[in-house]
């Protein structure tokens, strides 16, 4: 029975509750709500609690919209709890329905990680379905992934990888490749080689400042780490990896044209792997995959690279909105694609 629902004051009791959780994610964790609060979010933090032990937890970003009128809010990758238990499920889409009333938001949107072909994830998607939930067109986060087991030993866990997979792995060794690990001071190299990136495959990223604080921030919490391919004393790649409670994320990653023939990239994932195995994550979610396993999805390419290294595809539910407002939230949600388009559009004549 759950007892009360508390404001947490603190990172680390934050932390340390939402680690104890199921659906436990790095986009929930306090340094991300309060990264998030320095770019244009307000940042509210609930913990559904039995006694003293945590039951659920929220981070529910809200950003003012129309002349600070209305707002929007999102529960990035959240909320955390056990979604086999039902009471407690309705009791948290209950109060997170009812504080989007409350702060007048056209609608509330999550997108935890719950496994679509499970018992669980179709009793949730009825439960949203029965309380007026609707299925969103804006996914702002990858729906579905790929992730590793890392309960093995490494030599399963290479054994696990499509043979070129390894064989490339060896050969990037061979060939002089090494990986290091990258520290605050790599940041202007890091944003350098993601924006050579960008350019050449064509799609849209923020400017430095942003991605100097979203990587600064996690790196010195000690809750993300950069890793550096190098060549003949240059670097040719690069990932970033996030991590909490017994999970790590590929979140961001780059990579040069020079002495691609090395297979830089493989090694990369090879060691950020070992790395996380040895914080103690359980798993390596390589964050993304398509949306159907259809050559023509503009990820399949990513898709099959991710694969390659012996992980299994993962389709979860995908993100649900809670429309408060129902003519609002079809204004909004009918707009915004194109106004999204116009940034992209306006951010390529810049850059062009």
């Amino acid at each position: 029975m759950i007892s009360r629902i508390a404001d947490p004051a603190s990172r680390d009791e934050w932390n340390a509750a939402l680690a104890a959780l199921p659906k436990a994610h790095v986009l929930q964790s306090w340094e991300w709500g309060e990264f998030k609060a320095r770019h244009g979010w307000q940042t509210a933090r609930y913990l559904w609690l039995e006694g003293d032990r945590p039951q659920a937890a929220a981070s529910v970003l809200t950003r003012r919209i129309g002349r600070g009128l209305a707002s929007v809010a999102y529960v990035p990758k959240g909320p955390a709890l056990d979604y086999g238990d039902s009471v407690l499920l309705k009791r948290v889409l209950a109060h997170l329905e009812t504080t989007a009333r409350e702060e007048r938001a056209l609608f509330v949107k999550i997108d935890p990680d719950v496994q679509a072909d499970t018992a669980e994830g179709k009793t949730m998607v009825e439960t949203l379905h029965r309380r007026g939930w609707t299925l969103s067109n804006e996914q702002i986060q990858f729906r579905n992934t790929i992730c590793i087991d890392l309960a093995h030993g490494p030599d399963e866990i290479l054994a696990a990888m499509k043979s070129k997979w390894r064989y490339n792995v060896r050969l990037a060794e061979r060939k002089g490749v090494t990986v290091r690990q990258g520290a605050l001071a790599d940041l202007p190299l890091l944003y350098r080689m993601y924006a050579e990136t960008a350019a050449r495959d064509g799609f849209v990223i923020r400017a430095e400042p942003y991605y100097q604080d979203a990587w600064g921030s996690f790196i010195k919490a000690q809750l993300a780490q950069p890793f550096i391919a190098e060549a003949e004393g240059e670097p040719v790649a690069m990932v970033i990896i996030f991590r909490f409670a017994d999970r790590a994320w590929y979140m961001y990653g780059a990579s040069r044209d020079a002495h691609r023939e090395r297979m830089p990239n493989h090694l990369l994932q090879w060691e950020a792997m070992r790395w996380a195995r040895e914080q103690g994550c359980a798993v390596y979610d390589m964050w993304g995959a398509p949306d159907a396993l259809e050559e023509s999805d503009s990820l399949w390419g990513v898709y099959r690279f991710k694969q390659g290294f012996g992980g299994e595809f993962v389709e979860h539910i995908g993100a649900w909105d809670f429309p408060v407002s129902r003519l609002g939230y079809r204004l909004y949600t009918g707009a915004m694609p194109r106004v999204l388009a116009a940034m992209r559009w306006a951010h390529w004549k810049r850059e062009s």
